[in-house]
């Protein structure tokens, strides 16, 4: 082990609730929900507040703070801002003392076992939530600033490796939606004169199930929620789980290969998680999330159809059904009811055909970014012990 001493996170840090009201948060300052932020601390842009647009106090922080999302710790929201602003009550701004490398605190917080850690102290069965007093109690070990330093710097630059292979995919997502643009024109303005059509006419929206927050388990089936729509795709790393002879009603709500996932509700509706073809394991749909399904194949392909949700078109009607309301909410319904164009299934082939192209460097990708991703692990295990 490392011999260094250990001490708890609140003698050396300072967990600030400094709160502001409402009335004195000037217009354009920095806002930060959990919604901005990603698991593993990516911070997806700071929204400029509007005049009035908040009705509830927020916490202020500055570049030399942490940021704690203590909602749901098990998604590992944890980040260093390099900008000052205010954030949701549900994030906790850390100020590390004089003895405690910022970068070197936010890499031991998100470590997965501290991530575990958290998850087993928070309280709360829907909404679980970590104490600040809880988080304050977290022990940490304290080696030299210097070393602490050195440790951020090697873990600064095993991060950096992976960004740029999660910023080589999310150009070729971006590569995908060029490619829709390019054959079939923006959906909005239907430049190609396609035939329009009511999207539920071609596809089916099936919502999910209200499982039962207390019949969740450690070990049974996965049960889907908007929290593990990560990345296009589906994670479940933290997925909950619930017994065979718990499903009841539930088992009718089970995610096919190949489905197309929608967030129905929150900060991130909208949001989309494909189902692989080569499911391992039988999942179901718990409520707030939906599953698209193709009911024509002969007037639609599952690439066009992922391709059309995922345009600016779709999204934008997506959140002009929820605007206005705090709490965003869509049903099957309405989101069956977007009027789309639909070309012909030689082009929609065609754009199938050129997608499976760039599906094939993503796989490349993907396993790149999954060996860093292991390297990163084993890295932030050996840091902490003091074997780096």
């Amino acid at each position: 082990m490392t011999g260094w001493p250990v001490t708890r996170l609140g003698n050396v840090a300072s967990i600030e609730r400094n709160a502001i009201q409402p009335s004195a948060i000037v217009e354009g300052t920095a806002y930060l929900g959990l919604e901005h932020i990603e698991s593993g601390g990516k911070i997806l842009g700071a929204k400029p507040v509007g005049e009035g647009e908040l009705a509830s106090s927020k916490f202020k922080f500055t570049e030399r703070h942490v940021l704690y999302g203590k909602l749901r710790p098990y998604l590992a929201k944890i980040t260093c801002p390099d900008f000052h602003g205010i954030c949701s009550t549900d994030i906790l701004p850390i100020l590390p003392g004089p003895d405690l490398d910022r970068r070197f605190l936010c890499y031991f917080l998100r470590q997965p076992a501290m991530v575990g850690h958290a998850n087993a102290r928070a309280a709360g069965a829907n909404l679980p939530r970590l104490n600040p007093t809880e988080l304050a109690r977290f022990e940490i070990p304290l080696p030299p600033l210097a070393e602490q330093r050195r440790i951020a710097e090697v873990l600064d630059r095993a991060e950096a490796l992976r960004a740029k292979r999660r910023a080589a995919l999310a150009q070729l997502d971006s590569l995908t939606q060029s490619l829709f643009l390019d054959l079939f024109g923006d959906p909005a303005i239907n430049p190609k004169g396609w035939p329009k059509i009511e999207l539920g006419k071609i596809v089916k929206l099936m919502g999910g199930y209200a499982f039962k927050s207390k019949d969740f388990a450690d070990e049974g089936n996965a049960v889907i929620r908007i929290s593990n729509l990560i990345g296009g795709g589906i994670d479940l790393t933290n997925v909950a789980r619930i017994p065979s002879d718990k499903l009841c009603k539930g088992a009718n709500f089970r995610i096919h290969p190949g489905d197309v996932l929608i967030a129905m509700s929150g900060a991130t509706t909208g949001k989309l998680g494909v189902v692989p073809l080569d499911l391992g394991e039988e999942l179901y749909l718990n409520q707030r999330v939906g599953a698209f399904r193709i009911r024509d194949a002969e007037r639609a392909h599952r690439d066009f159809l992922l391709g059309l949700l995922r345009s600016s078109f779709y999204q934008q009607f997506l959140w002009q059904l929820a605007a206005g309301v705090a709490q965003p909410n869509v049903s099957g319904w309405q989101l069956e009811s977007a009027v789309i164009p639909i070309p012909p299934m030689i082009l929609q082939n065609e754009f199938a055909r050129r997608v499976a192209v760039v599906e094939k460097l993503k796989t490349a990708h993907r396993a790149a970014l999954a060996e860093l991703d292991a390297l990163f692990a084993s890295l932030q295990h050996r840091a902490f012990r003091g074997e780096l």
